[in-house]
This record gives C-alpha cells, sequence and structure tokens, in this order.
C-alpha cells in the first residue's frame, strides 16, 4: 500500500458498503448458502498458461463495484480475490473465485501481536474470523506483527509467538493457515516490526506449525532487503503468499519500474509453489482493469 491510501481503513469502507447494500445470502454465521453458492459461470476472456494462480487485492480497485471487479477478474483469468471481508466472501463466490485471503475490520498493521496487551482481543476476534474462513472454504487468514514502539527485535518476536501460538492452534484444527505479511518500515509503515525476511523465518521456527507461514510481499521487500530472487528460493518453504507492485510508487508492474516480475516467477514457480500470487499495485491508468489484466500476463510465465 500507499502512504497516500490506508488499507485498513480502504477494507472497513469497503465492508460497511456492502453490509450496507444487504448482499442476499449472508447470514449471522457469514456461512453461503446453496443460493449464493450457485456461481454465475462467467466467460473466460484470457487464456493464462496455469503456472501461477492469480488473485488480486480488493482494495487497490475500491472505485470499481465489487460484483464488477468479480465478474470482471474472472474473465481476466484471476482464481480468486485477496483481502475480501467475510461480508464480501458470498458476491466472488457467485463468480466462481475464491477468497484467497481473509481478513476484517479490526486487522491492524499497528497493533499486532508483538503487544502482549492486544493478545486477548486479537486472540477472540482472530477465532471468529477463522470459524467464518472455516466455514465459507477461506483457508487462509492475514496477521500483523504489530510496530515496535521501541521494543527489542527479540521481545517482539517473543511476544508474538506467545500471542499467535494458541490461534495457530485453532487454525490447524479447522484447516486454516495464517499468515503474517512481510512489510516495509522505509516507506510504507515506519516502525512495522515484520519488516525483514530472516525475522519472519525466525518467528515460523518459533511457533513450529505447517499452518502459520508467511506473506512474501515482493515490492516491500525489494525496499527493505533487495535480492528477492536468492530470498524466494532460500525461504521459500515459510512463505504461503506473494503480493506484487512496482518499486519505487507501489504502481503497475510494467517496465516502469525496477523489478523484472516474469524472472521473479519463474524463481517462485521453479520451488513448487502452489499458492497464490495477487496484484497488489495501485493502478495509475484510467482503465483500472486494463492495468490489472496487464499485471497478470506479465506474471503469467
Amino acid at each position: 500500500m500507499s502512504n497516500t491510501i490506508d488499507r485498513r481503513t480502504v477494507i472497513k469502507n469497503l465492508s460497511i458498503t456492502a453490509g450496507t447494500l444487504g448482499l442476499a445470502g449472508v447470514s449471522a454465521s457469514c456461512v453461503i448458502s446453496v443460493d449464493d453458492k450457485e456461481e454465475k459461470k462467467p466467460k473466460t476472456e484470457t487464456e493464462l498458461k496455469g503456472n501461477i494462480n492469480h488473485t488480486a487485492c480488493r482494495w487497490c480497485y475500491q472505485d470499481i463495484p465489487l460484483e464488477t471487479f468479480a465478474e470482471k477478474s474472472a474473465e481476466i483469468g484471476l482464481k480468486a480475490i485477496d483481502l475480501l471481508t467475510p461480508e464480501e466472501w458470498p458476491m466472488v463466490a457467485k463468480y466462481g473465485l475464491k477468497s484467497s485471503l481473509g481478513t476484517d475490520v479490526f486487522a491492524d498493521i499497528q497493533n499486532g501481536f508483538n503487544t502482549s496487551e492486544n493478545h486477548a482481543s486479537l486472540q477472540q476476534k482472530y477465532m471468529r474470523l477463522i470459524d467464518k474462513a472455516s466455514d465459507n472454504d477461506v483457508k487462509q487468514v492475514i496477521v500483523f506483527s504489530g510496530n515496535r514502539n521501541g521494543m527489542s527485535d527479540d521481545q517482539g518476536l517473543e511476544n508474538c509467538a506467545i500471542g499467535l501460538d494458541p490461534l495457530v492452534n485453532y487454525a490447524s484444527k479447522k484447516g486454516i493457515t495464517v499468515i503474517m505479511e512481510l512489510l516495509n518500515s522505509k516507506v510504507d509503515h515506519r516502525d512495522y516490526q515484520c519488516d525483514r525476511t530472516p525475522w519472519g523465518v525466525q518467528l515460523v521456527e518459533k511457533i513450529g506449525s505447517d499452518h502459520f507461514r508467511l506473506l512474501y510481499d515482493i515490492y516491500h521487500m525489494q525496499i527493505m532487503e533487495g535480492d528477492v530472487i536468492a530470498t524466494i528460493r532460500k525461504y521459500h518453504q515459510y512463505i504461503a503468499h506473494y503480493h506484487t507492485g512496482g518499486v519505487p510508487g507501489r504502481n503497475e508492474i510494467n517496465d516502469s519500474q525496477e523489478l523484472n516480475y516474469p524472472a521473479i516467477m519463474k524463481a517462485i514457480v521453479a520451488t513448487g509453489f502452489k499458492g497464490y500470487v495477487a496484484q497488489e499495485f495501485i493502478p495509475t491508468y484510467e482503465d483500472k482493469l486494463a492495468a490489472l489484466k496487464e499485471g497478470v500476463l506479465i506474471c503469467d510465465i
């Protein structure tokens, strides 16, 4: 995300809008009804190679109504939409799309599991989200470390492990994977603690569960570490999800920026990765869906 757009605010506003519109078939428990599961079976207009499971982050396309975005995403060839709240899951399911990474309005980048005082509240809220995810075939939910606020990396690691351990154990029983996002602390998220791959890897090892992994955001880690392909090759077994974005600026991933996305995608595929790669750049084109299609085709190696 960029300095000018707050992803949490966008997700909250989108969720409120969805609730106001009263999406049909959303029960109190957010279990999708049989009618809501009926797919629209949209025509796929883009022939993709099948090596990458493409998805896109909803918040980058907030000006497009969700139903339109879902329909057009399916036509582009996406398999899922990223960072949807439970109220939004039924809509994309109508178009044959998965919700590739679940979230909710309470998820807070700055206030996360590295602060012990947050544990009880976050565990309770995330367990409810995990229940909804399990009922709706959403296999992953996102969590955040939170900001350092003067805390050492060792203490933050310990606190995150303590706070996440019971949550990951709960998620494992429901078949859900909890994923912590790696974000840069230089440009977009000053003071964020999970800002380097080795720190995140230490946390995965400390928790020691197949149901806790990392979201490797290529944009963010290029800013923090560089050496993207070597990092992916070294740590791929700790990574369950990828995000894209052009550097600098977090805009389109074409040749206007410094990263070689086809080479990065080839490295990801070579690791045997079967998860999702989500486009998370902020489109500058007037036709935002054309920008999304371009990004997907660049990554479709």
